[in-house]
């Protein structure tokens, strides 16, 4: 069985990961989507709220599974038997990082492999910092996430 971790922040999801959820998912047999436990970043939406949003996002996807991790990746690859860490990549910036985590991870691990899946290109602009700062300002991210972070993100900064 193919399985493969998905990690990420998804702080918030955007539609540029659900594009690499949803092609990931149709060439693996299972891709755990792995949300990130930062206890140094204080996100806009707690590691709980990030986790139920993907699920519910998610859902329609059988062989997809949503968790939070803490630690090194390569560790939780490992924990869930996972031989394979999809990235996506908006644009050739992208890349370079990506590159250097592909081989710091193949020299920790080098067991799991690192397949790069790059967005549909009217994603490529959208990244989560970029979708929260134009929420900030009271401005739509309409078409940038899906509705039912939209309508979280609204609530969020309303209150702010």
């Amino acid at each position: 069985m193919n399985i493969a971790v998905y990690p990420g922040s998804f702080d918030p999801t955007t539609n540029g990961h659900l594009d690499v959820i949803e092609r990931a998912a149709k060439i693996v047999d299972k891709l755990i989507v792995g949300v990130l436990i930062n206890p140094s970043k204080h996100g806009l939406f707690s590691v709980e709220e990030r986790v139920a949003q993907l699920k519910e996002l998610t859902k329609a996807l059988p062989n997809v599974e949503v968790r939070s991790f803490s630690g090194l990746l390569v560790d939780f690859a490992r924990s869930v038997d996972a031989r394979i860490v999809i990235r996506g990549l908006r644009a050739v910036t992208d890349f370079e990082y990506e590159f250097q985590m592909a081989l710091t991870n193949r020299s920790l691990a080098d067991e799991i492999e690192t397949l790069f899946i790059p967005t549909s290109a009217h994603y490529m602009y959208v990244s989560s910092s970029m979708v929260k700062e134009v929420a900030s300002f009271g401005k739509s991210v309409e078409g940038m996430v899906p509705e039912s972070i939209q309508k979280q993100m609204d609530e969020k900064f309303k209150k702010a």
